[in-house]
């Protein structure tokens, strides 16, 4: 991907979409509460610091982005997710070269997402829940060793996790149980498994 460097780098670099994309980009600026910036080498209008809208430039469209584009009504059905399934919260409105740009509609988008903004709404993040599954060698230890069982319990399911992928990613026996010897002593300590890389 081209690395631009500033916002009118990036519309002179699209000679067959510039003007649509300075309509557009006069358009969302026309909201005085719209800062505009630069990141990852695309415009994107910002308030109060945060992330509201980008704009980009592709073959076959250009797209107006809207980063939390879920919470808006949507009442003309001009909003797409792009990666359905991967995409919880933005969406953007997509306009082709004969797409005629009417500049009322995306200011009540832009107007809508700006208040939403200034209220602080977003998108829930959902997290997936993962189920803990604890190695045999590792169930088989704390048989043995109730204090280190205690241990392991008190951990967080992020360093549970750690150390029981740690144990079943080891493909011979004898390293399951050189790697068990190994974090015994971690676990018993509080420790997970990569925290003095966490420093």
């Amino acid at each position: 991907m081209k690395k631009f460097k500033s916002v009118e780098a990036y519309v002179q670099s699209f000679p067959e979409w510039e003007d649509k994309l300075r309509l557009l980009r006069s358009i969302i600026l026309k909201n005085h509460d719209i800062e505009e910036g630069f990141k990852w080498s695309m415009p994107v209008y910002m308030v109060d610091g945060k992330n509201l809208i980008g704009l980009g430039s592709f073959k076959t469209h250009i797209s107006v982005w809207f980063f939390q584009g879920a919470l808006l009504k949507d009442a003309a059905n001009v909003l797409v997710n792009a990666q359905e399934g991967k995409t919880k919260a933005m969406r953007h409105m997509k306009f082709t070269n004969s797409a005629v740009i009417s500049e009322s509609l995306i200011q009540r988008y832009i107007d809508e997402a700006v208040q939403y903004q200034k209220e602080g709404k977003t998108v829930p993040k959902v997290r997936k829940s993962v189920k803990l599954i604890i190695p045999d060698e590792l169930k088989s230890e704390f048989d043995k060793n109730t204090a280190l069982k205690t241990a392991f319990e008190t951990l967080s399911n992020y360093k549970q996790k750690e150390y029981s992928e740690y144990i079943s990613t080891a493909k011979r026996t004898a390293t399951k149980e050189s790697r068990l010897e190994k974090i015994i002593p971690m676990i018993l300590d509080g420790k997970g498994l990569n925290d003095k890389y966490k420093k």
